[in-house]
């Protein structure tokens, strides 16, 4: 297995407060809504981060996101007309990391738990890939981890930087100086990723598969899916309301 020494940018960057609004609210590469609630699986939420999938946490939906957009848990996301989105819960991590100077985790993920009014009922198991069309996902679907994924395997993603395909082209570790957290899994991907991806969604072969992570050289390094969920105890949406009971309008 290759292991990723070269310099790794961290998607997340350092973003003036005024520069970030302006950023999110003039950037234009997302369609507008067609849902109310928006889906905002596979979506800018929040710049500098994206979100990737709808899971559950028991009986709570949320999103899935990245660990280094990651702010203080119950730190309150908001939209760009000052709505509450959601607020963050906590990110993976292992409980010890052999190697000094680092922190360890399965995935770059980390969840934002969803207001109950931005709960998209009835289409939890659906992805917003803007250009590239809502995708639904099947009951079947299971999330891939990183043994599931090969040099070679299409992939699909959206975000800030709007809808991209290309290829799997290299798979590793990510340990180096440069970078103070280490994964086992790291897959580059010959696409193109900007600064307001990260927490972004994967899909490989069509099949949620990751969350973008890394640039390696302006390409992209995401972490596996299935890994980063069983660490923080989530499900993947593969159904319209997740297995639950929807709310009753006003109760």
């Amino acid at each position: 297995m290759v292991i990723m020494r070269t310099l790794i940018t961290v998607l997340l960057g350092l973003v003036v407060v005024g520069a970030a609004l302006w950023l999110w609210q003039t950037h234009g590469r997302q369609p507008v809504a067609e849902f109310d609630p928006p889906v905002l699986a596979g979506r800018l939420i929040q710049f500098p981060c994206s979100a990737g999938f709808y899971a559950r946490r028991g009986d709570t939906i949320v999103l899935t996101a990245s660990g280094h957009c990651y702010g203080d848990e119950g730190a309150v996301v908001t939209d760009p007309e000052g709505r509450a989105i959601g607020a963050f819960g906590t990110h993976a991590r292992d409980a010890t990391c052999p190697h000094p100077g680092h922190t360890c985790a399965s995935s770059d993920i980390s969840y934002l738990t969803v207001a109950p009014d931005r709960v998209p009922w009835g289409r939890l198991n659906v992805v917003n890939l803007g250009e590239g069309g809502y995708r639904v996902l099947p009951p079947d679907t299971r999330p891939l981890a990183c043994d599931d994924i090969a040099i070679g395997d299409p992939i699909e993603v959206n975000g800030y930087a709007g809808y991209r395909t290309g290829i799997v082209a290299e798979m590793g570790e990510n340990l180096n100086d440069g970078d103070g957290a280490y994964f086992p899994c790291m897959v580059r991907a010959r696409v193109r990723v900007e600064t307001g991806d990260s927490g972004g969604g994967v899909l490989v072969r069509g099949i949620p598969a990751g969350v973008m992570s890394r640039s390696f050289a302006g390409n992209l390094g995401f972490t596996p899916l299935a890994e980063g969920l069983e660490q923080l105890g989530l499900e993947l949406c593969v159904t319209p309301d997740c297995g639950l009971t929807r709310p009753t309008p006003g109760g």
